[in-house]
C-alpha cells in the first residue's frame, strides 16, 4: 500500500481504504477505482492524501562517477531573452494564482460546506417533508458573501467553482450570492435582503424531482424532455407550499423565476404586474449564472458578452430598476481592468458608456484609446483579464 497526494495518483489505481475529506467526509469506498473526477473531487475537498494498492516503486541507486568519469563542468547558458507574455496566459495566469491562494482554499472549503448543508435540507423537506432551516442555509451563504472584500474577489471565487459537478445546488448557491449583492447594490434592507437571498438559494428546487439523465443531458432536448424542464418552477413551488413560516416571496420566486416582464416567460406567461418582484431580482441572477457558466456547447461568456446579451433584449424582459442597477454595477465592477478584446489585443478599461455598458472606451499600452461603442460590431470584449 502507498499513501499518495492527489497530485501523485493516477488514474486506474485502487483504494485500499476509505478516502476521506478532512471533516471526515466519505468521497469513496475502499476498492474503488480512481476516476480523472474522483481526483478533481479529493482536490477540491483539500484531500491530503489517499492510501491505494501496491507498492513504491523500487528506484535504483544513484551511481557515484569515478575520478575519470566526472566532466568538466559546463558554461553557464546565456540568459534567455524574457518574452512579454500573451494576454491569454495573462488571463490563464490570474485564474491559476487564484485557485492557488489560501484565500481560495479556504472559500472553497466553506462553499463545499453549504452544499452538503443543503443536499441534507432539500432533500429531507422534499423527501420527507421536513421544516428547511432558513438560518442555517442564511449563515452558509453570508458566510461565504463576507468572505470577500471586493464584489471582483468573489467573482473570482464563483468562477473558479466552476468544476463543481453538483449543477443544481452550486448554481442555487452562486444564484444566492448573486442576488444578495443584486439586493444590496438596491440598498433593501437586512430583512428584505436576508429573504432575497433565501429565495435564491431555494429557485431550483423543483429541479431536484426531474430525473438526472435529462437534467444533465448533454445533448439537445426532445420537446417532452424541454417540456418537463419547464415543470421545474410549479414541482419547486409544490414543495415549498408547505412549508410553515417560509415568507411567501421565497414561495413565489420559486414558482415566478422563469417569468418575464413581456410575457415571454414560463410557466403560465405572467406579464410584470403580475410577477413578484424578488422572483425579478433572482432571474436576472440567473441569466447571469447560467450565461458566465461553461456549457458543452460553449465557452463560459465574460460579464461583458453578457451585459451585451441583456442589452440586447432584457429591456423588455427584465424590471427596467433591476436591470439597469444590475448591468451598470456590474460594468462598473470591473472600471480599470485589464480585458483582452475578440481580436486578441489587451487593454484597459478607462471610461463607461452610459448607453452602451458591454462597450467601453479602452487604452491600449501604447496609450492610443478605442471607443468600442463605435468600432465595428466584431470586436468586443471578449475575456477580463
Amino acid at each position: 500500500m502507498r499513501k499518495l497526494e492527489p497530485k501523485q495518483i493516477e488514474i486506474g489505481m485502487i483504494a485500499a481504504e476509505p478516502i476521506l475529506t478532512p471533516l471526515g467526509q466519505e468521497l469513496a469506498p475502499k476498492g474503488t477505482e480512481i476516476t480523472r473526477q474522483l481526483i478533481n473531487r479529493m482536490k477540491l475537498y483539500r484531500v491530503e492524501y489517499a492510501v491505494v494498492e501496491g507498492d513504491a516503486p523500487e528506484t535504483p541507486a544513484p551511481q557515484m562517477p569515478t575520478q575519470e568519469a566526472i566532466p568538466e563542468p559546463e558554461p553557464a547558458p546565456a540568459p534567455k531573452p524574457k518574452v512579454p507574455k500573451t494576454h491569454a496566459e495573462e488571463s490563464k495566469t490570474h485564474s491559476q494564482k487564484v485557485a492557488a491562494s489560501s484565500e481560495f482554499r479556504t472559500f472553497q472549503l466553506t462553499y463545499f460546506q453549504a452544499i452538503e448543508q443543503m443536499k441534507t435540507t432539500f432533500t429531507a423537506a422534499i423527501e420527507h417533508n421536513k421544516p428547511i432551516d432558513t438560518e442555517m442555509l442564511l449563515a452558509s451563504v453570508s458566510d461565504l458573501f463576507m468572505s470577500r472584500n471586493t464584489i471582483v474577489e468573489l467573482f473570482d471565487m464563483l468562477y473558479n467553482m466552476r468544476t463543481v459537478s453538483d449543477a443544481v445546488y452550486a448554481h442555487c448557491l452562486n444564484v444566492a450570492l448573486i442576488s444578495r449583492m443584486i439586493g444590496r447594490w438596491l440598498k433593501l434592507e437586512t430583512h428584505d435582503l436576508n429573504i432575497l437571498t433565501l429565495a435564491g438559494l431555494m429557485h431550483d428546487i423543483g429541479k431536484l424531482k426531474i430525473p438526472e439523465e435529462v437534467l444533465n443531458k448533454p445533448g439537445a432536448l426532445t420537446d417532452e424532455e424541454f417540456a418537463m424542464i419547464k415543470q421545474h418552477p410549479k414541482l419547486g413551488y409544490d414543495i415549498l407550499k408547505n412549508q410553515n413560516g417560509l415568507d411567501s416571496r421565497i414561495k413565489k420566486t420559486a414558482l415566478m423565476h422563469h417569468e418575464r416582464c413581456d410575457g415571454s416567460g414560463y410557466p403560465t406567461g405572467l406579464t410584470e404586474d403580475f410577477i413578484d418582484n424578488f422572483a425579478m431580482i433572482v432571474a436576472i441572477a440567473d441569466v447571469y449564472d447560467a450565461m458566465t457558466a461553461s456549457r458543452a456547447y460553449r465557452a463560459p461568456l465574460c460579464p461583458f458578452q453578457v451585459i451585451s446579451n441583456f442589452e440586447k433584449d432584457g429591456f423588455q424582459k427584465y424590471y427596467t430598476r433591476y436591470i439597469l442597477t444590475f448591468l451598470k454595477q456590474i460594468a462598473a465592477t470591473y472600471q480599470s481592468n485589464r480585458v483582452m478584446l475578440s481580436d486578441g489585443r489587451g487593454c484597459k478599461i478607462v471610461m463607461l458608456n452610459q448607453n452602451a455598458l458591454s462597450r467601453p472606451i479602452v487604452q491600449f499600452d501604447d496609450n492610443t484609446c478605442l471607443d468600442l461603442s463605435t468600432a465595428s460590431k466584431d470586436l468586443y470584449i471578449k475575456a477580463v483579464l
